[in-house]
């Protein structure tokens, strides 16, 4: 398929495509007649790219979970801590969010349940 036929099939400009090319995120696809011809399995590729992104990850990042195992495995070990933490943060905030939806205080912080929910988040884990 041609630049244009994959950014349309993915909804991801052709512009993007190029520059992910150029950056070794995706392979350099042959030729014909000087135009781009992609496989099939380019836009699963691309959807790859785009739910990593999504997830948060870097163009870097991106590019070292293509690379060797070894070095794939430290920056997914690396990442997955984060996501970890930021569910925990989410999690906090939902919390939050639906007392103060049902808190009849004025002052969030005055309110003794989100004081007692904020030090449980504040102690550590037990084992």
């Amino acid at each position: 398929m041609t630049i244009g036929q994959l950014a349309g099939a993915t909804g991801v400009p052709a512009s993007a495509i190029r520059y992910w090319e150029r950056h070794g995120l995706l392979p350099q696809p042959e030729r014909q007649s000087g135009q781009r011809r992609y496989p099939a399995g380019a836009a699963e590729r691309i959807a790859l790219l785009r739910k990593c992104q999504q997830a948060g990850l870097t163009l870097a990042e991106i590019r070292e979970l293509q690379q060797d195992l070894p070095r794939r495995q430290a920056m997914i070990r690396t990442k997955v801590a984060e996501i970890e933490q930021r569910l925990i943060d989410l999690d906090h905030a939902h919390q939050l969010l639906t007392h103060a939806l049902r808190c009849s205080r004025t002052d969030i912080v005055g309110c003794p349940t989100f004081r007692e929910q904020m030090a449980s988040w504040r102690a550590p884990a037990s084992p």
